[in-house]
């Protein structure tokens, strides 16, 4: 069994505009607690739920998943011996979460939170918050990474490198959302996360006006992608898949 990924995080210096944006565009329900976070559920019933933050000075906007598991001080000690780097030590914030963060090998931000990696989203007909998209410079020895560190099964992981875009889809094991690790355009690390929709071109109308957008492309002829910019300069993805 893999450890699941149950939390997301879209961070920027305006977390009050940021949580307007995505409650008019998704229908997403957000509160603000102490420390100015705002909550983040979805009211999909599926996928996870996530939360809005604040970047430090200087820090760019950007996005991060959790992965669940009961032990993450021992996550966080098998991932440095795999090459990453600890940027915040397990850290309780009591009555509410315990966590950590650090960047793997390639460049990107992964967090860790304790839990038995049950996920409870309100029920809804809201998009939800279902895929993790992980971009590399090196995608084969991410998923090797990645498979060590936390259980993860890589689907089409055999697939040659080098020989131009790379991909494959990897399961978790549990609940929450799943993920695909891949080549990056640009040589740079990325994290983005992704809803899903029942039509990406009405919901990238919704945004329009709220942010900016890139078209949408058509992945296969199942499958149609789409990302967004929200007010801060944090990158959003939308999906549909159609059978």
């Amino acid at each position: 069994m893999g450890n699941p990924i149950t939390w997301f995080e879209v961070n920027g210096p305006e977390p009050e505009q940021t949580a307007k944006f995505y409650s008019e565009v998704f229908g997403w329900h957000t509160e603000t607690v102490p420390g100015n976070y705002i909550l983040i559920d979805t009211h999909s019933g599926a996928g996870m739920n996530g939360g809005i933050g604040q970047t430090r000075e200087g820090q760019p906007p950007h996005s991060v998943f959790f992965v669940e598991n009961p032990d993450i001080q021992k996550l966080l000690d098998q991932a440095e011996k795999l090459g990453a780097k600890t940027v915040v030590p397990v850290t309780e914030i009591p009555d509410m979460v315990t966590f950590a963060q650090f960047t793997d090998p390639f460049g990107n931000l992964i967090g860790l939170v304790k839990g038995n990696g049950e996920v409870k989203v309100s029920e809804g007909s809201n998009p939800a918050v279902d895929w993790a998209e992980l971009s590399v410079a090196e995608p084969k020895k991410a998923w090797d990474f990645y498979r060590k560190l936390f259980g993860w099964k890589v689907e089409g992981g055999d697939a040659p490198e080098g020989q131009g875009f790379v991909h494959a889809g990897v399961d978790t094991g549990g609940a929450g959302s799943r993920a695909g690790i891949g080549s990056s355009a640009d040589g740079q690390p990325h994290v983005v996360m992704y809803a899903s929709v029942d039509d990406v071109q009405k919901y990238l109308e919704r945004a329009e006006s709220l942010g900016g957008v890139m078209q949408p492309m058509q992945v296969d002829e199942h499958t149609h992608i789409a990302v967004l910019v929200d007010p801060q300069g944090t990158t959003f993805g939308l999906y549909s898949y159609q059978a």
